[in-house]
Order: structure tokens, then sequence, then C-alpha cells
């Protein structure tokens, strides 16, 4: 049950935020665009920082990453990333549990990526990216947990709580399907493996488009669950 849950949130229709007993149901858009510390059911999200008006970040596209960082080091990572928000690294890490940590301001600018370097168009195509889609423009997304094998893949719980989180940011900050990238897809990386490729692959095929699931989503639990579940 809690999987079909999981899954129709993920599918944008939001049940209730904090406090919503009180105040009735909310949809998935308005709490994603939300302040302080919004939290989404079946998502656990920890604060570093709190959220302000959304309008303010400069965020067009959203960059998937992964690191080396062993299972455990998201909120070591994301702590660093907090007292030093321009250091190398990002606005979100998630650690192999599904936990995702908001480590920075969303005004602030991490340094990530390297310029939006590649233009061979070996993923996709990079007439749009190329030295377009950067650092001042796009939020960064770290998966951690693929050390010491760089081409272990995120785990079911990254996953599961990515398809929630990623949604969320797209209608916080606006951003369509297409402008949710793998870091492999615009940046010459490590060959290896396809940094954060299954990720985007995903999170596009959601083909999720913000501002289309508001008010009209709110629907109750019990409606999202078959009779055979209950």
């Amino acid at each position: 049950m809690r999987r079909l849950y999981l899954n129709a949130i993920a599918a944008g229709l939001l049940l209730t935020a904090p406090g919503a007993a009180a105040q009735g149901q909310v949809s998935f858009a308005e709490l994603a665009r939300g302040t302080g510390t919004p939290q989404v059911p079946g998502l656990t999200i920890v604060y570093l920082s709190t959220l302000g008006n959304p309008a303010l970040a400069p965020w067009k596209n959203i960059i998937v990453h992964q690191t080396e960082g062993p299972a455990g080091s998201a909120h070591a990572m994301a702590k660093a990333q907090a007292a030093n928000p321009k250091k190398r690294g990002v606005t979100l890490w998630v650690e192999t549990n599904g936990t995702v940590y908001w480590s920075t301001a969303e005004t602030a600018i991490p340094l990530h990526g390297d310029g939006a370097n590649r233009n061979d168009n070996k993923y996709i195509n990079n007439l749009t990216t190329y030295r377009q889609v950067v650092q001042t423009n796009s939020i960064g997304v770290e998966f951690v947990g693929n050390y010491p094998d760089v081409r272990k893949p995120a785990t079911a719980e990254q996953v599961e709580a990515w398809l929630v989180l990623v949604k969320f940011l797209q209608e916080r900050y606006g951003i369509p399907a297409e402008r949710i990238y793998a870091h492999n897809w615009i940046d010459y990386k490590d060959s290896r493996y396809c940094e954060g490729c299954d990720l985007a692959e995903r999170a596009r095929a959601l083909g999720h488009a913000p501002g289309q699931n508001d008010s009209k989503s709110q629907v109750g639990f019990k409606e999202l669950i078959s009779p055979n579940d209950r």
C-alpha cells in the first residue's frame, strides 16, 4: 500500500502538508512553492537551510550528479556545503536510504559542473546545452553511494525518492522535463560510466509539466488505493 501511495504522489497527486488536517488538502504545486521546510508525503527532506521565495532563485535546469562518496556520507557532505555554499558541490544531496539533504539557500550558487563543455552530441543534442547549462542557472542534485565501484547504480530508495523530488523541483522552479540533464550529457566526464544518466532518463520519462497538476489534483489517500489494498 505504501508503494501505491508513493506512486500516486509521483504522479502528481499530493495529499496533505504539515497542518493540512486543519487547513484542508493542498495541491502538489502549492506545497512545492511554499516557504520554510515543506515536507512531501513519502519523501524525507532534511533542511539545513529554509526555503524562501522560489521566484528569487536562478534555476532553469536540473543537473543530476553521482559522487564516489560512500553510503552514509550525504549528511556530512551537505553540512560541509552549508558551511561554505560556494564550494564545489550541490544544493541537494541524496543518501542511499532516500533521505534528501537541502544544504544551502536556494539562491546560493555552489560550484558544480564543468561549464557545459560537451559538444559531441553523444547522448543528447548539445546545441542548446554547450556552454549554456551551467552552475549559475542549474540546480544540482547529488546521489552518494557509488563507492568503490563508480558503475554501481543508485539504490531503489534513491530512485523512489528522486521521482518525487524531481517533480517538487520542477514545480517549484517551473522547470520542464526536457531541462533535466545527467552530468555526463552536458560535460565530458568519467568514461567508466554515464554519471546521472539513468536517473535523468527516469525523470524525463515522467513527462511532468509544471503547473498542470495543481489544485485539480487534490485526491484523498483512500481514493488512491485499490479496495484489495485497504
